[in-house]
């Protein structure tokens, strides 16, 4: 009997069920990517919008008096044009904090695949439109303000829907590794988008939005076409989110056994309590651990879009980089988030402890904030490193709570009976979260012009709030290492 080739047993050991899953992990992976690659323009362009003119070759027919701004985008063109960038940027945040609490309400009730389809096309229509205000010679800030919240509102259809989306096709089984790998995306989407907008904004800046968003579109188009809701849909089995209906673990059920590729059927007790009646806001609330962990995620997306924002700016004004050099070495703060969340993952599935991980990272974060302030800019090698160290350990504990610890969540013991509570819970924490992203930037717009030491400062606070926030989960998670039991509810 002849031996299959080599390549072809390695197709056929995979089940069909593995392959759906791994489709659906790939597909989920590249909308979120272009959901980020299509807002990192915004923190490249800031450096080409307002420039030092003085040291820009002025082309001889240009008629200016005025050689400090001539080169600048009006109204960028002022002296508070870092206010102005700030305002940009919360209009963004501000819509999308707000549209998140409503969005995951319309996941809940409305076909996945159609719900981000035509949040990625509408996402693709805005980001172009900013793009073309330079082509239109439009200098007016409510246009980019308008673009920029129009944009911000339909950017809120992606992460409830395709956590919502991989939540239902994986269970328990090494969930923080798988997620933490996958939400790389967040970070891959920022280098890419970084790379892109860097890449055109020295000669057009206009080109650095309207390619992500042709990108951002055409992955709405690949998902109409090809995204898988859920298991039942191409007859696969449903995964196993619950462990023994003895056992009522917060947030340690991800030691389970059970293999995230493999294909487990429910079991009969939970196949027959399941329903499809979506949860509401308030109950939503009341499961153990999403008020903690929203607010904690309020504080640490405060870090981490602040650095998305106005990395480059800094990176430029401190260490005097033009604006192509600043956002291509600001891509390594990524870097080191794709890191920070594999890790974090890794760390919280074999310790069973979210918050713990969470806390221990943001706790070592705050420090390395303060060293990459003092002598971050000191020569390109140190750069290079503390930019990957505080990417790690802003992004990591970001990644774990919008991702397993969201999953978590939506489908916690205290759930059974109730299978559509994913993506309520997924908005919930990432909507609290986006308050912090929208306050942050802000805060940075407001601080920067007092020095870039004050905006670190405010930055190392929050981070320690966010840390504080998970003190009373952290006790429980340590408790129970010590061998106290949870209390069981009746």
């Amino acid at each position: 009997m002849r031996s299959l080739a080599p390549g072809i047993r390695l197709i056929t050991s995979f089940s069909r069920d593995s392959w759906y899953r791994s489709f659906t992990l790939v597909l989920t992976f590249i909308f979120y990517t272009s959901y980020h690659l299509s807002r990192k323009p915004i923190s490249i362009v800031k450096g080409q919008l307002h420039r030092n003119c003085s040291d820009v070759v002025r082309p001889t027919d240009l008629n200016i008096t005025d050689n400090t701004t001539w080169c600048d985008w009006a109204p960028f063109d002022g002296n508070n044009y870092q206010n102005l960038f700030g305002v940009l940027d919360n209009c963004f945040l501000v819509a999308y904090a707000i549209g998140m609490f409503f969005s995951g309400i319309f996941g809940e009730r409305l076909s996945l695949r159609y719900y981000l389809s035509s949040g990625m096309l509408l996402s693709g229509v805005f980001t172009a439109l900013f793009g073309l205000g330079f082509y239109w010679r439009i200098h007016s800030l409510w246009y980019y303000c308008l673009v920029q919240a129009l944009n911000g509102l339909v950017q809120t259809t992606g992460w409830p829907a395709v956590v919502a989306c991989v939540g239902n096709w994986f269970g328990k089984g090494k969930r923080g590794l798988i997620m933490g790998i996958w939400n790389s995306h967040t970070s891959v989407g920022n280098i890419l988008g970084s790379l892109i907008a860097a890449y055109y904004v020295s000669s057009a800046w206009g080109l650095s939005f309207i390619v992500p968003g042709i990108i951002i579109a055409s992955s709405g188009v690949i998902c109409f076409l090809f995204l898988v809701e859920r298991p039942e849909d191409v007859n696969c089995a449903p995964p196993q989110h619950h462990e023994s209906v003895e056992q009522e673990p917060l947030l340690r059920n991800s030691s389970s056994n059970e293999e995230i590729f493999s294909s487990h059927t429910s079991s009969a007790v939970e196949l027959q309590e399941e329903h499809s009646e979506a949860i509401s806001f308030s109950g939503a609330l009341t499961i153990p651990g999403v008020v903690e962990f929203s607010l904690c995620l309020l504080f640490a997306k405060l870090v981490s879009y602040t650095f998305l924002y106005w990395l480059p700016l800094y990176i430029a004004n401190v260490a005097h980089f033009d604006p192509k050099e600043a956002g291509d070495l600001s891509t390594l703060f990524d870097v080191g988030g794709i890191l920070g969340g594999i890790a974090a993952g890794l760390i919280s599935d074999y310790s069973g402890g979210r918050a713990t991980t969470c806390c221990a990272m943001l706790i070592i974060a705050a420090p390395m904030l303060f060293l990459y302030n003092k002598i971050g800019q000191h020569s390109l090698p140190t750069t290079i490193g503390m930019l990957l160290w505080c990417g790690a350990l802003v992004n990591g504990p970001y990644a774990l709570i919008t991702t397993a610890v969201s999953a978590d969540l939506g489908t916690h013991e205290c759930l059974r009976g109730n299978s559509r509570a994913l993506s309520t819970v997924t908005a919930i924490i990432d909507g609290t979260g986006s308050i912090g992203a929208a306050v942050g930037p802000l805060l940075a717009g407001l601080i920067s012009p007092t020095g870039w030491n004050n905006v670190f400062y405010m930055l190392i606070a929050a981070d320690l709030l966010a840390c504080l926030l998970l003190s009373r989960l952290v006790f429980k998670e340590v408790r129970g290492w010590c061998g106290y039991t949870t209390r069981q509810r009746g």
